[in-house]
């Protein structure tokens, strides 16, 4: 509970400790899918009506799905808060999950993967990559599923997975705004405390056999121009150099002054834009860069530059102005964060589902201030190993290019 009387507006975050790292072949994407299920209704208010009611009452609500968790959150005015937690309640407790339901949103997710990943080349790079990296992690699958296990999901493959993950024993609630704690407890005590605990989690246990060598991929699509993806294995959320890759990434890839973009694309000019995508993840994840190339642009001089850049901060290091620079955006963007209410449960339930405890997000400022230009080059010579590379290339279409 994180009370702020500022203004009369209340936000409200519910974290599930489930993603696409909870399932298993067969059933890929069906975390996805609970994303959509959870607004059809429940016992008390019907489909459709969760959104009806608390827009208006003035208020919003949307939800996202991750590789790690899956989280509603809902923004409204003070005045609202018993009805929503009469809604957040009513839907845990009591979800209809029939065959109608299952029908009308699998076709709405089969939908939105055909325009996100089949039609979609950075959607189809992505998937591609996962593939290619992860052998028997249950981050090789997308979180949006495969379409064959999207189909093929079964109301009673629903039911199972709703009873053990989405349970208040494997949720979080996050509330911030105007509002009394005493009597925020009190009625939220009333709104969930006859719901039952589910059963017991299922146990992870994470068997990806180590990488011995580059691995690579060839998508062929209708494209405009080449693209390429370029990851290399990366460490949890809770080991001491993801911090220092949050740097790293900075240095290299965000803003226009950024290593990479001065580089390639307007010094050699072989790219449009280059991104690097950094995200932390509870168990291993991937430190990757997507080169959108020109459309004549000789992909092996484009993927050769690339290394030569990474060699440069491996071997020759980075500038001190650099890290400070990367320091100051992180460590504005975390206090940006705080600014609102829905930034503020957004943020420490963020830190309280991957490092443990949100007490730990609030000492991020002062962590990224003791990275300094020798932590990054040494995260970098131990991260940006080329045995630990992956590497998928787009190639346009006869006739697209």
């Amino acid at each position: 509970m994180l009370p702020d009387h500022d203004a009369p507006v209340v936000s409200l975050y519910t974290f599930f400790q489930v993603g696409s790292r909870n399932e298993r072949p067969g059933i890929t994407g069906i975390s996805h899918l609970f994303e959509h299920m959870m607004f059809n209704g429940a016992e008390k208010y019907g489909p459709k009506e969760f959104d009806e009611v608390l827009e208006s009452s003035g208020g919003r609500s949307n939800a996202y799905t991750t590789h790690d968790a899956t989280v509603y959150y809902e923004d409204f005015a003070a005045e609202a808060l018993d009805t929503v937690l009469d809604l957040e309640s009513d839907r845990m407790r009591s979800l209809t999950i029939d065959d109608r339901s299952l029908r009308s949103e699998r076709e709405v997710v089969k939908e939105e993967r055909r325009l996100r990943v089949d039609n979609e080349p950075a959607g189809l790079m992505d998937e591609a990559l996962h593939a290619l990296v992860y052998q028997s992690h249950p981050y090789r699958w997308p979180v949006i599923g495969w379409m064959a296990d999207i189909e093929a999901i079964r109301r009673e493959d629903c039911e199972a997975y709703f009873r053990t993950f989405y349970a208040p024993n494997n949720a979080t609630l996050w509330v911030s705004g105007d509002f009394e704690p005493e009597s925020l407890l009190r009625r939220i005590r009333k709104a969930y405390g006859d719901i039952p605990r589910g059963p017991a989690l299922p146990g992870f246990v994470n068997a990806e056999p180590p990488q011995r060598g580059e691995r690579r991929a060839e998508l062929r699509h209708p494209s405009r121009a080449p693209s390429l993806l370029v990851a290399y294995r990366g460490p949890q959320v809770t080991d001491p150099d993801t911090l220092t890759l949050d740097v790293l990434q900075f240095i290299l890839g965000v803003g226009e002054g950024s290593r990479l973009q001065r580089a390639l694309v307007y010094g050699k000019r072989l790219a449009v834009n280059v991104g690097v995508d950094w995200s932390w993840r509870r168990d291993p994840g991937l430190f990757a860069f997507h080169l959108e190339l020109q459309p004549d642009a000789d992909v092996r001089a484009a993927e050769d530059a690339l290394y030569a850049e990474l060699r440069r901060v491996a071997e020759g290091g980075v500038e001190p102005r650099e890290v400070e620079k990367a320091r100051n955006n992180l460590r504005a963007h975390l206090l940006r964060e705080f600014t609102s209410n829905s930034g503020r449960a957004h943020g420490l339930g963020t830190y309280e589902l991957l490092l443990g405890r949100w007490e730990h997000g609030l000492a991020l400022p002062e962590a990224y201030g003791r990275i300094d230009a020798a932590r990054v080059q040494a995260a970098a010579r131990r991260w940006l190993d080329p045995t630990q590379r992956s590497v998928v290339t787009l190639v346009p279409e006869d006739g697209q290019g």
